[in-house]
């Protein structure tokens, strides 16, 4: 039996690259840019594509993808200890060329796509010539796929599409959209819908608002309107009813990354949190000389390791299954952790800095509200308990009896009986 808790020295000093180059040339970039999906900004031309470039010579571009795609292929774990990093910054993932719903989109073009569709989306957007969205959710359900409405009926050797999506990741921005709708509304619940792409500029499909989140510069989440949008049959994502399995190839992969990158947003306030200490004083000592200052110094670093180890054992056990179904309860447990892991040491982050922490000078309240959509996307927290919930009682048995057997009484009548031969 063999544990090891430590990295590759050919791989640490990867690592250790991409943690200056990230603090030195990735985060000043959010100050001076808006949207990092605003990849045909002049500026965005300027500044970020050569680092891209540095990226690619590194050779860590975009490192989830397989070698055949233009990526290292990487485990999970590698790309667990390199996105804690890039968690860190807002530009870092697509300096990387690993940033969502991209990744994720890419994902299911590369398992459900023809070798056309590969052509005119997957290849360019692999190389972050465009950006995409994924269409899931609707205003009236968005953590219950079972209400959606947008349809698709079939017309000829087409499908047109109408209804309403909401939170459209990355819509006013992206080159196409893939999407999902009702195909067959009397197929049974999780057979019912199929995965489109959608071109942006398809006739009837447009953006009535863009909704944004505190911690973005541009709002980029979409309200969308199909009003009798025409895709071609050849344009479906799978097999008709398929599109829930379509989108686990998508979800599982994105829980465990979101996790990921959530330990470099937690551990940046953690760092400030722990300087702001250091640093001021009040009523005549250090605040890091205040045991409830050193409270939430131990709580939140207590807190952060505990959920990186699982973040990390988690990815060990993904590479080791090559099956997400068989860590689910894992990816679920990292999902439903994460935001509060957010929230609790931004929180104390903001309240050690005190006025200036709670001030637009700071980024804690982003980061708040960022772990409130944390608790939302890709799934509801509660939901998320309920899988783990689910999962771990696979592998208890109930009780027939009236008392259990852990019930004192009947255990010191069974070591009695165990025993009685020895002790007389």
């Amino acid at each position: 039996m063999s544990w090891d808790f430590e990295t590759d020295p050919e791989f640490q000093t990867q690592l250790d690259w991409v943690e200056r180059f990230v603090d030195e040339e990735v985060e000043p970039l959010e100050h001076v840019l808006g949207s990092p999906w605003d990849i045909h900004d002049p500026r965005f031309t300027t500044l970020v594509r050569p680092l891209q470039a540095q990226v690619k010579e590194r050779k860590l571009w975009a490192c989830h993808l397989a070698p055949h795609q233009g990526g290292q292929g990487y485990g999970q774990m590698k790309l667990a200890l390199l996105n804690e990093i890039l968690g860190k910054a807002h530009f870092a993932p697509i300096v990387f060329g690993c940033q969502a719903p991209d990744t994720g989109n890419s994902e299911i073009l590369s398992h459900y796509g023809s070798e056309a569709q590969k052509k005119k989306y997957l290849e360019p957007l692999l190389a972050n010539q465009i950006v995409s969205c994924f269409a899931m959710t609707e205003p009236q359900g968005g953590a219950d796929p079972k209400v959606f409405k947008t349809r698709a009926v079939q017309q000829g050797g087409d499908w047109v599409i109408t209804g309403e999506k909401w939170f459209a990741s990355n819509a006013r921005y992206a080159e196409f959209f893939i999407v999902m709708v009702v195909t067959d509304p009397d197929a049974p619940p999780y057979q019912q819908m199929s995965m489109f792409i959608v071109p942006k500029d398809a006739p009837g499909l447009s953006i009535m608002r863009n909704v944004g989140l505190a911690d973005e510069p541009v709002p980029t989440h979409g309200y969308l309107k199909f009003d009798g949008v025409r895709v071609p049959a050849a344009d479906m994502l799978g097999q008709p009813g398929e599109a829930f399995a379509v989108a686990q190839t998508r979800l599982g992969g994105g829980r465990i990354h979101h996790a990921m990158r959530t330990i470099g947003q937690a551990k940046k306030a953690f760092d400030q949190l722990c300087e702001r200490a250091l640093s001021r004083t009040t009523q005549g000592e250090l605040l890091a000389d205040k045991q409830m200052v050193q409270e939430k110094i131990a709580d939140s670093w207590c807190q952060l390791e505990q959920f990186r180890l699982l973040v990390l054992r988690t990815a060990w056990r993904i590479d080791k299954h090559k099956d997400y179904l068989k860590v689910r309860k894992d990816i679920s447990a990292v999902k439903a952790l994460m935001p509060k892991v957010l929230h609790d040491i931004a929180e104390r982050a903001l309240h050690i800095h005190g006025s200036l922490g709670a001030s637009l000078e700071m980024p804690y309240t982003d980061q708040l509200v960022l772990s409130y959509h944390m608790g939302l996307a890709d799934g509801p927290t509660e939901v998320h308990k309920v899988t783990v919930a689910k999962q771990v009682l696979r592998d208890y048995v109930a009780c027939p009896d009236l008392f259990p057997a852990y019930h004192r009484p009947r255990a010191k009548a069974a070591a009695e009986a165990k025993y009685r031969h020895l002790l007389g």
